[in-house]
């Protein structure tokens, strides 16, 4: 049974990688962009890697982390011990956040203004809040559009205090928190997590308190980082990191993976033991339970340190060579490739498959995975496609999140209140580690190309907080 479905899930991983392989590897064949024959073979194995490793994180995210959210989340609501709920969502939501790999990346780009120590914790504080509030949202069966949209008049008010300050350039950045600490290992959990809590809890709205849980702990980073950076002082140091290809590629191979299975094991083991606890002191799920729970974890395991591994090794370097030469080339080739690669680079992400099944779940099949794909590879290639003509041009990133974010919540008053839960989950799963890790150091390249070192922070980030809202 589980080597059918592992076949199944290989085969949706092959569709999902084809694309953004097959336009990569076409570009370097003409004479937009040149590729070293090294770098051109180890983005081809990097590709056949990451199929295996979406393929085994889907099996797994199926067989643990779904079943291991609506467990934990089913149990401790009938337990009828509501503060004990609240205590254990924000408890989770804090320590998931600070083993999140994503984030200590994005913590070391600002180390020079914020420690990342501390700045990690405060996002982890950020994120278990906001899964508290999201939490009391289902139980007390209050409206997302209202609580979104009174947060976002929250984060814009801060952006103003920021900019007042002189502190443009941390925009971006505080931004970009809210994508970064909704990763794989983390988003399937909270879904679930929002299911099991609001089946349990019932009512009319119990489809629609499903979704939600990711929209607002999406949030709460980007509060977390604008406090940070208006309390902070001192002077922001960014460094391009090396993009190029070692020649002794083996070394930094096994490095990667041995330091990828640390960080993954940490997120791992913070869901696994928490769920531990309270298999002991509430759920008593049978043994039989355990044993797929058990295999499912492993499977999530090294299906997610193979994809980061070869993201990190094969795709950073790519990325970012292509958003060199492609801007080299001109505006117009960068904007329409940027359209062309977000439009299937979506389709890579993880999470966003588990979403997409959950959508079509939920809806009883009246809102499909392909239509669910569809509307999001749209969303995500016009973010790309108008990223990159902000870099080009070089405005600030608030001209589109503003207009954006207004559009986005004037909707959600207007469309069922399911489909607005729907539709901000959306945006935390598309910004997954894909993004960061190929998106962002092609978006790097090209501002290097076009704007010098002394632009980076100002207009190549951002770009994970563009794929969070279009497709909202």
């Amino acid at each position: 049974m589980i080597r059918r479905a592992l076949l199944a899930k290989l085969k949706e991983a092959l569709l999902s990688v084809l694309p953004v392989t097959a336009i990569v590897l076409l570009i370097s064949f003409t004479p937009l962009v040149s590729f070293t024959r090294s770098e051109v073979l180890v983005f081809a194995g990097s590709a056949l890697l990451m199929i295996i490793g979406i393929g085994l994180f889907n099996l797994g995210a199926d067989l643990a982390m779904t079943p291991m959210g609506e467990h934990v989340g089913e149990g401790l609501t009938k337990s009828k011990r509501r503060e004990v709920l609240l205590l254990v969502s924000m408890v989770m939501g804090v320590l998931i956040t600070v083993a999140e790999p994503d984030l200590s990346v994005l913590a070391g780009q600002v180390s020079a203004v914020i420690e990342q120590k501390v700045l990690i914790f405060s996002v982890g504080i950020g994120v278990g809040l906001f899964l508290l509030i999201a939490v009391l949202k289902i139980v007390l069966k209050y409206d997302l559009s209202a609580l979104l949209f009174f947060f976002y008049m929250v984060l814009f008010m801060l952006a103003a205090i920021l900019m007042e300050q002189g502190k443009r350039e941390l925009l971006p950045l505080s931004f970009d928190s809210g994508g970064v600490t909704t990763g794989p290992v983390t988003v399937p959990f909270l879904m679930a997590l929002g299911v099991g809590i609001a089946q349990t809890v019932g009512g009319k709205r119990a489809y629609e308190n499903s979704f939600g849980l990711v929209a607002l702990c999406s949030v709460g980073p980007i509060v977390a980082v604008m406090a940070l950076c208006i309390a902070s002082s001192g002077t922001l140091d960014y460094a391009v990191p090396d993009y190029s290809i070692s020649a002794n590629l083996l070394p930094v191979v096994l490095h990667t993976l041995g330091e990828t299975a640390k960080e993954v094991a940490k997120s791992l083991l913070l869901i696994v033991a928490f769920f531990a606890v309270l298999q002991l002191a509430v759920l008593r799920l049978p043994g039989r339970k355990l044993v797929q729970i058990l295999i499912g974890v492993i499977y999530t395991f090294t299906g997610l340190v193979l994809f980061l591994t070869v993201v990190n090794v094969g795709f950073m370097p790519i990325g970012y060579a292509l958003g060199k030469q492609l801007a080299a080339a001109g505006s117009v080739n960068l904007t329409l490739f940027g359209f062309l690669i977000g439009m299937v680079v979506v389709l890579a992400e993880p999470a966003v498959h588990v979403l997409n099944m959950q959508v079509e779940d939920i809806t009883g099949g009246q809102v499909t995975k392909r239509q669910m794909m569809l509307a999001m590879s749209i969303g995500v290639g016009i973010s790309i496609g108008l990223s990159m003509l902000r870099i080009m041009k070089g405005f600030s990133l608030l001209y589109y999140l503003i207009p954006g974010y207004i559009l986005s919540l004037g909707l959600s008053f207007f469309i069922p209140p399911l489909y607005t839960a729907i539709a901000f989950d959306s945006g935390g799963v598309a910004s997954g580690p894909l993004t960061s890790s190929f998106i962002l150091p092609m978006a790097i390249g090209a501002c290097v190309a076009t704007s010098g070192l002394d632009a980076v922070l100002e207009n190549a980030f951002g770009i994970v907080a563009m794929v969070a809202m279009t497709p909202l």
